[in-house]
């Protein structure tokens, strides 16, 4: 029974269907929910409609907690492994993807911090991670390369404090309101540096406007430092999945014949 349930989840292709359009029907009807009109009009549906959501959800977390013990990847007893699966990735995101709903009927909470709660109902689409090839390849390909974005983090916060000092110290005199401080100067800083420029702070010293100018042609090389670090393991990646494909064994020996 618990063997039959387990292939269910992960491996019947009717329900990891029927799960995948429930996911992207909630999170349309949280867009449709934005429009005043909509929403009071269909409001009893939306509800109903999430209500019947959030029980299917319920009831695959529940099942995917009890079956985690069959799960192969997960190393330990069944209450070890189940308490693994309960902090893993997945399991987070499948608990967040419920909880909103049942805390408030547990904890009071005011107006606006139920608001956020249903916020959280966006991290449903997460759950199509599970089911998605696309998704888990770019999630390989940023865990394949956290150490090159993180070096390109620290620079990039380096950058950010330096720059916003220089200006602070070049428009303070000039511009007090919107140069109040260096926290203040970091708002222009992650404009400029990003290559964004909303335009809605700006230097209008001489040596402020020379700086700014040095500093935006620093962004626009950095910027591209994390997006080619990414592609290319994107690129490396694909190739290998291709190269995969491919290959194929031998029925009797095991041996990789190369199509």
């Amino acid at each position: 029974m618990k063997n039959k349930i387990y292939e269910l989840l992960n491996k019947n292709q009717l329900f990891i269907k029927f799960i995948y359009g429930l996911i992207i029907l909630n999170v349309i009807i949280l867009i449709f929910e934005s429009y005043k009109n909509i929403k009071v009009s269909y409001s009893v549906y939306f509800y109903y409609f999430e209500l019947i959501s959030v029980i299917i959800f319920t009831i695959e977390y529940l099942l995917r907690l009890w079956t985690s013990d069959l799960n192969n990847n997960l190393k330990g007893n069944s209450i070890k492994k189940r308490i693994k699966f309960g902090f893993s990735t997945f399991g987070i995101i499948d608990l967040i993807a419920i909880l909103p709903f049942y805390l408030p009927f547990f904890i009071p909470f005011d107006l606006r911090i139920v608001r956020i709660l249903r916020l959280f109902r966006l991290f449903r689409i997460f759950k199509l991670g599970r089911y998605s090839k696309s998704l888990n390849t770019i999630t390989s390909v940023l865990k394949s390369t956290k150490s090159e974005l993180a070096i390109t983090g620290f620079v990039a916060f380096i950058l950010l404090v330096l720059s916003s000092t220089i200006m602070f110290y070049f428009e303070n005199t000039a511009q007090p309101e919107k140069f109040a401080s260096i926290g203040h100067s970091f708002w222009w800083a992650v404009a400029t540096l990003t290559t964004v420029g909303y335009g809605d702070v700006y230097p209008i010293t001489a040596m402020g406007k020379i700086m700014s100018g040095i500093i935006a042609l620093i962004g626009i090389g950095f910027v591209a430092l994390p997006t080619g670090i990414i592609s290319s393991a994107f690129i490396e990646r694909i190739q290998k999945e291709k190269k995969k494909e491919k290959n194929c064994k031998c029925p009797n020996c095991g041996t990789v014949i190369n199509k």
